[in-house]
């Protein structure tokens, strides 16, 4: 029985914000349409083009950055990809590029399944406050979902702030590899985290990039910030890897091998006896470890949990990555229970060979409650890491796959039932 966790919930909801919009080109059904939308536009006055081009700028510029280098990047991307026209006027050039140019709302559905992790950046804090920075699966028109990131600070009395949101959203400019799906991804230096968007680019990933798990991973003090997520086409699911320092370059990679074909991969942030280490569901309800001598190649798991009590009975799955601290690694796990109730709860692995499980908690310490209940999938609380700091371990959750909260609990609070449950 849970006796002693004091929840704290933080005031601080995350809605979904339709008018949080990218652009993107848009494609027509066939190079015979965008022929068709050149003459029309080659046949416009100057004149005509002028007062067209004043209209959407009056209409758009506010809701993008550069919006004139957006329409050129876009006539520029058609012109590459569909056909060579001859040449436009400048200003013919921006309306033919603004014509075959949408706005796509990244949050229009929802805006859920967090993690979090210390932010890259942290100068200029005062006493005991430190920066943190949290991922987002944002979900919009045809259910496709996108990444997004937000920032923030904890202060030394354990209160938490979210910085200001910027009212702009980019999507950043890819390189694809020659390994394909694999592509390197990079955003302007002058952007705010807030603003950088990863929106599906390859046809692995076109339906979504789903419930990244974000660590930050120490090897030897060299750090990086790796994310594992679900890339999916509509048909199959695919685990992929993101990889940044600075969260203005990334690399996006595939994991392969057989151990690699499920849901939920939740990085260790530190080697284990020299190899990587890894939480994943198998089978779609049980949970598993695996080790890898190679971050990009998983061949082997084994069974480490599988659902034992009544919350967890129809799945369990992890809540993101393990948390290090003297007692073992602590894990958030979920469970989905009758009528497809999700619920969090965690267990204690042991430190120096986390295939041991320790204990674990009978019960969930976090379910969804009054309002958190309805929303686009009703009574689903979910996670995808939370951050200790100090004694407070912070967690970010989704509430019914629509918005976010904010959690907290004292580790040793949590520790100490864990281990009465053993």
């Amino acid at each position: 029985m849970i006796r002693m966790i004091h929840l704290n919930k933080i005031p601080i909801i995350l809605e979904a914000d339709p008018g949080r919009v990218i652009t993107l080109p848009s494609i027509y059904p066939g190079l015979a349409r965008i022929k068709n939308v050149y003459k029309r536009i080659s046949n416009f006055s100057d004149e005509e083009v002028i007062a067209i081009l004043s209209e959407v700028h009056e209409l758009f510029s506010h809701r993008h950055k550069d919006i004139e280098k957006l329409f050129m990047g876009n006539y520029e991307f058609f012109l590459k990809e569909y056909a060579s026209f001859p040449e436009l006027t400048d200003n013919k050039k921006l309306l033919l590029g603004a014509s075959l140019t949408k706005e796509y709302s990244i949050q229009s559905a929802a805006l859920f399944n967090p993690s979090m992790v210390p932010h890259p950046d942290q100068s200029g804090l005062k006493e005991g406050e430190k920066r943190f920075m949290i991922s987002l699966r944002s979900t919009g028109e045809g259910h496709i979902s996108s990444i997004e990131f937000r920032s923030g600070i904890v202060d030394m009395n354990g209160n938490l702030e979210l910085d200001e949101c910027s009212r702009f959203a980019l999507t950043g400019e890819v390189s694809l590899s020659e390994n394909e799906p694999d592509y390197s991804l990079s955003f302007p230096f002058s952007s705010g985290l807030s603003e950088r968007v990863l929106f599906p680019q390859t046809e692995v990933e076109s339906m979504g990039m789903e419930d990244v798990r974000l660590v930050l991973f120490n090897d030897h003090g060299d750090l990086t910030y790796y994310g594992t997520y679900t890339a999916y086409n509509g048909k199959e699911i695919r685990s992929q890897l993101l990889e940044t320092k600075d969260f203005l370059n990334f690399n996006i990679k595939t994991l392969k091998g057989p151990a690699a074909r499920d849901k939920g991969m939740a990085l260790f942030p530190e080697k284990i006896h020299g190899k990587y280490a890894v939480i994943s569901r198998q089978g779609g309800e049980y949970l598993s470890i695996m080790f890898s001598e190679d971050l990009y190649n998983w061949n082997d798991y084994q069974p480490l949990m599988e659902p034992e009590f009544p919350f967890e009975v129809a799945q369990m799955g992890n809540c993101g990555s393990p948390v290090k601290t003297p007692a073992g690694w602590v894990l958030l796990t979920h469970g989905v229970g009758p009528v497809r109730q999700y619920s969090i709860s965690a267990a204690l692995l042991d430190l120096n060979d986390p295939t041991k499980v320790i204990a674990r908690l009978d019960r969930p310490f976090l379910q969804a409650q009054d309002e958190e209940r309805e929303g686009y999938v009703p009574n689903v609380v979910y996670s995808c890491g939370g951050m200790l700091y100090g004694d407070i371990f912070y967690i970010p959750y989704a509430m019914s796959d629509s918005r976010c909260g904010f959690a907290s609990v004292n580790i040793n609070d949590l520790l100490k039932e864990l281990n009465a449950s053993r």
